[in-house]
């Protein structure tokens, strides 16, 4: 993840980026260079135009430089006033004076096309990036993964164990090292996943024991039992007995209950439980325990899922179809 372009807000508290916006000798350096700076955009008036605040100096990026197109893309309106209050990354293009103000003229676009022709066209399938959550919808979720280029988080890439939305695991500004899934590099598209970095079933199931209670959160209710997940890569399976107890479980989706854990079953990848308390609290989302260590590990070939005894393999193959 040692690259020049990361997540928009990683590079604004650096001593780097500080001393670039100190002084207009600074910035004219930046712009010399092509070096990409953050500030803070502050407005967006009538005219769609964004207002940044540069420390030394106020700039200024155009409706038509605030977002990076692809191609047969039009630019949002949401996506320029979503930026307020929030870093940018902007190359510097130009100093004008409006008024007896220096002004400097900055491109969001520039930024983001430098990164992806420098950096995440480059990438390959199994790299391991720096991604922030920008927002999320039922299906994924979106992440920066670098000048505010965005990439999808699809919601069957995030954990092992399903859920029902994204806001189940993740939330919006939270920073997370993702493997890349895929990269189209004709539409410029990446899709990334998570869950490979959330570790195999032994090395989650190497956390519990036969005869221990733990707090397991209920993900889903079938006619024959209840999903419930001990960990983001690993559930168990609780008994059901009937009507009236699987439509109270139901009633429980997304909140924790206590769990005796009868049996662990590395061969057929199974656990079984037994609900104990089903009184329900809600757990929100934190950070997700990593199983791959980030800053060392920088790109996965193979990730299998499945012990090694187990007859039936679960992996993900990088850079193929097959998973």
């Amino acid at each position: 993840m040692e690259n020049g372009f990361k997540p928009e807000g990683e590079l604004l508290n650096t001593k780097e980026n500080r001393d670039l916006l100190a002084s207009r000798n600074g910035l004219e350096r930046a712009m010399k260079t092509g070096e990409t700076v953050e500030g803070v955009a502050t407005v967006c008036d009538g005219e769609m135009r964004l207002q940044v605040d540069l420390g030394c100096m106020r700039g200024i990026i155009l409706p038509e430089e605030a977002v990076f197109c692809r191609p047969g893309e039009s630019r949002k309106d949401i996506a320029v006033v979503s930026r307020v209050g929030k870093s940018v990354a902007v190359k510097i293009m130009a100093f004008t004076e409006r008024n007896g103000e220096t002004v400097a003229l900055l491109s969001r676009r520039a930024a983001q096309k430098d990164c992806l022709e420098r950096y995440l066209m480059r990438l390959c399938a199994g790299d391991i990036i720096l991604g922030r959550v920008t927002h999320m919808e039922p299906f994924g979720a979106f992440l920066d993964i670098g000048c505010g280029v965005s990439s999808l988080l699809s919601v069957d890439c995030i954990s092992v164990s399903r859920i029902s939305h994204p806001h189940d695991r993740l939330s919006v500004g939270m920073l997370l090292p993702v493997a890349v899934r895929s990269v189209d590099r004709e539409s410029g598209r990446i899709a990334v996943t998570l869950r490979e970095l959330l570790g195999t079933w032994e090395e989650n199931a190497a956390g519990f024991s036969a005869g221990q209670t733990v707090t397991g959160i209920v993900r889903s209710v079938e006619s024959y039992g209840v999903f419930i997940e001990l960990a983001p890569n690993l559930a168990g399976l609780a008994e059901v007995r009937g009507e009236e107890q699987t439509e109270a479980m139901r009633a429980l989706i997304g909140h924790a209950v206590a769990v005796y854990i009868k049996s662990i079953n590395p061969e057929r990848m199974k656990v079984k439980l037994v609900v104990v308390d089903p009184a329900p609290c809600r757990m929100p989302p934190k950070a997700p325990v990593l199983f791959v260590d980030a800053e060392r590990v920088k790109h996965l070939d193979r990730w299998v899922y499945s012990p090694a005894r187990c007859p039936r393999r679960v992996e993900t193959v990088f850079g193929s179809n097959e998973e």
